[in-house]
């Protein structure tokens, strides 16, 4: 059981989030975006999320809130209507910025495509070494940011998230990206990176394996205890994080 409004802010933050890491590592997304004029993207959801994306020389930030300067402003009646933009069934209709609709067919959308390449990838694809590398990596970042969102919006990941006491918690893949879940009254951020002095962590040993538990084919628990996922800290945190973690698979589904 999922709801449109967390899907809402999965999308927004989680998947729109992951075009920031994708132009970092591709230089196949950054060609899409060279050699244009620094431009923005605002969407703003009726009862759900809003935020701006900002693309300038071949880079993509993320940043909350619609930005009044933004060059395009997409807004949606609903989290039904653009989940829908997501899943390709609505057209989103801009009501600023018409006259940039070029830079949406031909450079935002071909670069969303392209997320979704690495997201879903063909099995072929995934032989090659590094497109496997890059489609794990992003799909690290994806996962952890998804994770809170889903501990604040959905009603099963907020019951864990009340349970998680203040402090940082690190995810990493031995040897690659890391991540920050910090959480402050029961509310949880993902930052991108490693902020120093977590209060527990969980370390993946190795992108394969880290793979393997993405995509279903090993079993945490098991690897946990096989050692081959390393966690410390305080465990009660650890625990409810990966109760949350449950509910991602299937709102990314």
């Amino acid at each position: 059981m999922t709801d449109s409004k967390t899907l809402a802010y999965i999308n927004m933050y989680a998947i729109f989030g992951t075009l920031e890491n994708l132009c970092e590592i591709d230089e196949n997304a950054r060609a899409l975006l060279k050699n244009k004029k620094p431009i923005s993207i605002g969407f703003e959801v009726k009862d759900g999320p809003a935020a701006t994306l900002y693309f300038k020389n071949g880079y993509c930030r993320l940043e909350d809130g619609c930005a009044p300067g933004c060059t395009i402003k997409i807004p949606f009646s609903s989290c039904e209507k653009f989940n829908g933009m997501i899943d390709g069934t609505v057209t989103p209709i801009p009501t600023k910025g018409l006259v940039h609709i070029g830079f949406l067919l031909k450079s935002f959308m071909p670069l969303t495509d392209l997320l979704t390449k690495f997201l879903r990838p063909d099995p072929e694809d995934l032989k090659d070494e590094k497109f496997f590398e890059e489609s794990t990596v992003l799909m690290f970042y994806l996962i952890t940011v998804a994770l809170s969102q889903i501990g604040n919006h959905d009603a099963i990941g907020s019951f864990s998230a009340d349970h998680i006491v203040d402090g940082d918690i690190l995810m990493s893949i031995e040897g690659g990206p890391k991540a920050t879940i910090r959480v402050k009254n029961h509310h949880m951020v993902t930052i991108k990176k490693d902020m120093g002095n977590p209060r527990s962590l969980m370390e993946f040993k190795g992108i394969k394996l880290a793979r393997d538990l993405f995509d279903g084919k090993v079993n945490a628990v098991a690897s946990i205890g096989e050692g081959t996922i390393l966690m410390g800290g305080n465990i009660s945190m650890i625990d409810n994080v990966n109760r949350i973690l449950d509910r991602v698979a299937l709102y990314l589904a």
